[in-house]
């Protein structure tokens, strides 16, 4: 059974797609880290949503917009990955306006133990911000 032209360019697109976000999906987490390292950076990270978390809500400066975000927690994600001395993951959060906030939690060794730094705006509504984690 012969394809038409439509159809095989079709489906090479969704090859394509597919193959795109499985390599995103991939690159957002290092499967290098793993056992009681990655349950520990996921522990430090839920200790500093909890602490930091006022009244169900975690605030966070977006330098960007120069504005305070009041967010409240959706999901934490379960991808790790490392830039220089840093272990980095995100949750998603909910702002004030009802708009999706991925925020990027920077996680250090100290000692015997990890300390989730400091917590960045990664996206807005799916538009990703830049900044270079990868320069550290």
């Amino acid at each position: 059974m012969k394809l038409s032209v439509v159809t095989k360019i079709t489906n090479l697109g969704l090859l394509l797609a597919s193959l795109t976000f499985s390599a995103a999906a991939l690159s957002a987490n290092d499967a290098s880290i793993k056992g009681d390292l990655r349950m520990n950076i996921q522990q430090s990270m839920t200790d500093f949503i909890e602490h930091q978390t006022i009244n169900e809500h975690l605030y966070v400066y977006d330098a960007v917009k120069g504005k305070l975000l009041q967010l409240k927690l959706e999901e934490l994600h379960s991808g790790i990955v490392k830039k220089g001395d840093f272990y980095v993951s995100c949750a998603d959060f909910i702002d004030q306006n009802g708009n999706k906030v991925d925020i990027d939690f920077m996680v250090r060794k100290a000692n015997n133990s990890l300390i989730t730094t400091q917590a960045l705006v990664h996206s807005i509504d799916g538009i990703k911000r830049k900044y270079h984690l990868e320069k550290l």
